[in-house]
C-alpha cells in the first residue's frame, strides 16, 4: 500500500484519534467521521480517568495490558503534550490494610510508604493514613485536552474530521479502521458494555498533586487531578451497557469514597456527573485485527488512554502490511477471537 493512500476512520474517540495519528505520520490522507455532533460528552473518552498507569492496573489486568500501556506516557507527551509524570499514590483506611497488602502482590515497580513519606508527597493527607504504595513511573493527563489536541493536529496536518456523519457514508474503496466502540456491535456481538460512572468535584480546601486510588473492598475509587482545585472522581464497574443517568446508590458511594480519603470533599462542588459504557470483549483485553479492507480496533474496556497507542501502532502496521517493532510484538496475541 503506498503511502498517499486514503484512509477512513469511524469514530473520534481515543482509539480513533490515536489510530489517525499513527496513521497520518506515515503518510496516510486520513478522514475521521464520528456519528456526534463534536467532541464531547457522547464519546466515553469524554468521561475518562485519563491514569497511564500500567503498573496498578497489573493489580486485576492481564500481563500484556502492563506491558503495552508502558509506553504510553511518552507517545501521549509527544503528539498531545499535557502528561503530569507525578506516580500513583495507593492507599487504605487502617480497617482495610489487607486490600493494599493484596494490592501488592499484585502490582511491581512501587515503593511502600510510611505515613511521613505519604506526608511528603501529599501533604493534605498527613496523618490520614499509616501505610501506602507509591508507583513513581505513573502519569494522568486531560483527556478532554488530550483527545482536543489530536483532533486540532490532525486537522493542521491535513487530515479531516467529520461529525455527524454515520459509518454507512464512509466512502469505499479506501482502506477504513473501524474504532467505534459499542456501536460496531451489529458486526461484533461477543463485545459487551461495562458501564463506569464519575464525578468531578471541585474542592478548594485541599490539594494534590498526582493521582490517589483509595482501596476498598466494595468500591475501590481513584482522584485525578485536573488543576485549579478540580478532580474527577471514579468509577464504578457494571455489567451493563446503559447509558442512563448515574444511580443514587453509586453517586453515594462515590461520594463517601472521597469524604474517607478527605473530608474537605465533603464540601467540595458537584461540577459535573458523568456516565458511559465502555466496549469490552469476553477477556477485556482489546483486539485489533484485519479483514479485507477494514481493520478492527475494539474493547479498550478501562485502559482506553493507556492501551489507545500501542493499538494504533498494531492498525497502522496492519494498514501498511509493515512488520511489528519489538516492542509492539505483544499485539499479536490481541487478534480476534471468536466466542
Amino acid at each position: 500500500m503506498k503511502a498517499t493512500v486514503k484512509v477512513t476512520v469511524l469514530g473520534a474517540g481515543v482509539a480513533g484519534l490515536t489510530c489517525a495519528t499513527e496513521l497520518q505520520k506515515r503518510g496516510a490522507a486520513v478522514t475521521v467521521i464520528d456519528r456526534a455532533p463534536g467532541l464531547g460528552p457522547g464519546s466515553c473518552s469524554w468521561w475518562a480517568g485519563g491514569m497511564l498507569a500500567p503498573w496498578c492496573e497489573g493489580e486485576s489486568a492481564e500481563e500484556p495490558v502492563v506491558r503495552l500501556g508502558g509506553r504510553a506516557a511518552d507517545w501521549w507527551q509527544e503528539h498531545a503534550g499535557g502528561v503530569v509524570r507525578q506516580g500513583t499514590l495507593v492507599v487504605a483506611p487502617g480497617r482495610d490494610t489487607g486490600e493494599l497488602r493484596r494490592f501488592a502482590r499484585r502490582t511491581e515497580n512501587f515503593t511502600e510508604m510510611d505515613a511521613q513519606a505519604i506526608a511528603t508527597l501529599e501533604p493534605d493527607l498527613a496523618g490520614r493514613f499509616r501505610q501506602g504504595l507509591f508507583f513513581a513511573g505513573e502519569a494522568h493527563l486531560d483527556p478532554r485536552a488530550a483527545i482536543g489536541s489530536l483532533a486540532r493536529k490532525l486537522c493542521e496536518g491535513g487530515g479531516e474530521l467529520r461529525f455527524s456523519t454515520e459509518a454507512e457514508d464512509a466512502p469505499r474503496g479506501e482502506v477504513v479502521v473501524d474504532c467505534r466502540g459499542l456501536a460496531a456491535r451489529e458486526v461484533l456481538p461477543e463485545l459487551r458494555g461495562v458501564r463506569g460512572e464519575m464525578l468531578m468535584l471541585r474542592c478548594r480546601e485541599m490539594e494534590m498533586s498526582r493521582t490517589v486510588r483509595l482501596l476498598h473492598p466494595r468500591i475501590p475509587i481513584y482522584i485525578v487531578p485536573r488543576g485549579e482545585g478540580l478532580y474527577m472522581v471514579g468509577a464504578t464497574m457494571i455489567e451493563s451497557a446503559s447509558r442512563t443517568a448515574v444511580s443514587a446508590r453509586s453517586l453515594v458511594e462515590l461520594l463517601n469514597a472521597a469524604y474517607a480519603l478527605h473530608p474537605a470533599f465533603g464540601e467540595a462542588e458537584v461540577v459535573e456527573i458523568g456516565v458511559d459504557a465502555r466496549p469490552a470483549f469476553p477477556d477485556n483485553l482489546p483486539r485489533v485485527w484485519r479483514e479485507g479492507d477494514r481493520i478492527f480496533v475494539n474493547g479498550l474496556y478501562r485502559h482506553g488512554f493507556l492501551l489507545a497507542p500501542a493499538m494504533a501502532r498494531r492498525a497502522a502496521a496492519l494498514a501498511y502490511g509493515e512488520s511489528l517493532s519489538p516492542e509492539d510484538k505483544d499485539a499479536d496475541r490481541l487478534e480476534r477471537q471468536t466466542a
